[in-house]
């Protein structure tokens, strides 16, 4: 993935309203995204693009349904290492990349090291997860599990504020 450079620039409102929109239907076509936000299809285009090539704009995605791929369990981990220096936690950022089921990890401040979030099928699928995956992460020393049992709100959306 290429470096994105981060702007200096201050978004104005009609780039707010295009990231407003872009986040609900990404895939809108540009005639309507620039009816919607009072430009003409070319310029509402150089405006994405720019928004794009300034790291703004960082990517699109389908949204899927977790039950629909066998991934309706969802599950917070808990992860503390043994030790703690910058070669352990690279060594260990490295491995979680590698795991499909993790959607986020993140390194985090508190009584733990790693916050990770995973979608899996069943709870026989969350204990082969744990028991025979994180666990055996490197430096991983101890854990503790979240077994979601309802969601209230998910979003990927990001408040545009004025």
């Amino acid at each position: 993935m290429r470096t994105r450079r981060q702007t200096q620039r201050e978004l104005d409102k009609i780039d707010r309203q295009i990231l407003r929109l872009l986040q609900v239907e990404g895939r809108m076509p540009f005639t309507e995204l620039g009816e919607r936000v009072g430009l003409s299809t070319t310029p509402c285009t150089e405006r994405v693009r720019r928004l794009e090539r300034e790291g703004i704009i960082m990517g699109y995605s389908a949204r899927l349904n977790p039950q629909h791929l066998k991934a309706g369990l969802l599950v917070f981990v808990e992860i503390n290492l043994a030790y703690k220096s910058g070669d352990i936690f690279e060594e260990f950022r490295r491995a979680v990349l590698k795991l499909p089921h993790v959607l986020e990890c993140h390194l985090v401040s508190g009584d733990f090291d790693y916050l990770v979030k995973a979608r899996i099928s069943e709870m026989a699928s969350y204990r082969k997860l744990l028991g025979d995956i994180l666990l055996k992460l490197p430096h991983v020393r101890e854990s503790k599990s979240y077994i979601v049992m309802e969601e209230i709100k998910e979003s990927l959306e990001l408040p545009v504020l004025d």
